[in-house]
């Protein structure tokens, strides 16, 4: 069957269409799926220029979504026919996180889904919605669950809290989407005034470009009447911190799930003391978070905002096209 393969040192155009063994029939506990869909995020498109180093022939790719084909003995929740989607931490079934780095997540420390089919433990997989199709479904395992456990699990968002997000990336759009579903007031960043205007379309309440108002912060915070936001989202990392922690209340919830302003950078201190603000880094969630996040979207009626679609064979184009920058929600590739 075919498969992507990641060459070191890394590179887009070292990612090569191979032939792999077929994974054959599941065992004790094991699922066998053929896979349909994958999505992009910014670790895989890290993990395939090099950035993080990963192992010779790497399979990328952190998530994927399919149908059962065969279980194997033992297996009681999943059923051949089954669509299901993927867990980005499968060893993380539950309760307090076990890693903390990514040697334990598929495309990077294991071989991920950029191929045709997979045989694995069953519990590396869940179901996916209900009605959903296979792109659809691949867009939940990083983006939508780390957007889910910022605003459910760590936030406790409630109807009425006001959350800033930062930029308009999967993440980002499944936290607006999931905020106003739980009738929260939504505040969007984005150095894209066309985005922003998509953004309240989707029901933004309030927007602001960081690129042209390079002190957002204190714009957010004059505009809720200078109490401050409950929840943020914060993706940009050491470059916008300092304006999320102006932007916040005393006592908001600060949840980083992102760096790609950079790694290093300095940190207002006193401001995040004097607040009170609980800042927690996050990495997407666990089985368990993930089986609720399912449940929750099917009674919301939230679907996914899928930016464009690829092929497999394309998976290079499809990381150029998220380097770009131009993207709003998602970006997948059809197995």
């Amino acid at each position: 069957m075919k498969a992507i393969k990641v060459q070191r040192p890394g590179g887009l155009d070292k990612l090569t269409l191979a032939d792999i063994d077929d994974p054959g029939a599941p065992g004790p506990g094991q699922i066998r799926v053929r896979l349909h869909a994958s999505s992009l995020n910014y670790h895989d498109y890290a993990v395939a220029v090099g950035a993080i180093p990963t192992a010779e022939g790497r399979i990328p790719m952190s998530d994927g979504a399919g149908v059962v084909e065969a279980v194997g003995a033992g297996v009681s929740d999943l059923a051949a026919g089954d669509a299901v989607v993927s867990c980005f931490f499968p060893h993380w079934q539950a309760g307090v996180p076990p890693h903390g780095n990514f040697s334990h997540v598929p495309g990077d420390g294991l071989d991920g889904y950029a191929r045709e089919a997979v045989v694995v433990p069953a519990h590396w997989f869940t179901r996916a919605p209900k009605g959903w199709s296979h792109i659809e479904a691949a867009t939940l395992p990083c983006a939508a669950l780390t957007a889910w456990r910022a605003l459910v699990v760590e936030g406790e968002i409630k109807a009425g809290d006001i959350v800033l997000i930062l930029g308009t990336g999967g993440v980002a759009i499944f936290a607006l989407q999931l905020a106003k579903a739980m009738g929260a007031v939504a505040v969007v960043t984005s150095s894209s005034d066309a985005k922003l205007e998509r953004a309240r379309g989707m029901g933004a309440d309030f927007t602001v470009n960081y690129k042209s108002d390079s002190e957002w912060g204190g714009t957010v915070r004059n505009w809720t009447g200078k109490r401050g936001v409950d929840i943020v989202l914060e993706i940009g990392g050491p470059g916008t911190l300092a304006q999320s922690i102006t932007a916040s209340r005393v006592g908001a919830h600060i949840s980083l799930i992102g760096i790609l302003t950079g790694l290093k950078g300095e940190v207002p201190t006193m401001a995040l003391m004097a607040k009170q603000i609980e800042l927690k880094g996050i990495l997407v969630g666990s089985r368990e978070h993930q089986q609720d996040m399912v449940r929750g979207l099917e009674v919301a009626g939230i679907r996914p905002v899928i930016d464009k679609t690829f092929p497999l064979a394309g998976l290079a184009d499809a990381f150029r096209h998220e380097a770009e920058g131009h993207h709003f929600g998602k970006i997948c590739v059809e197995i």
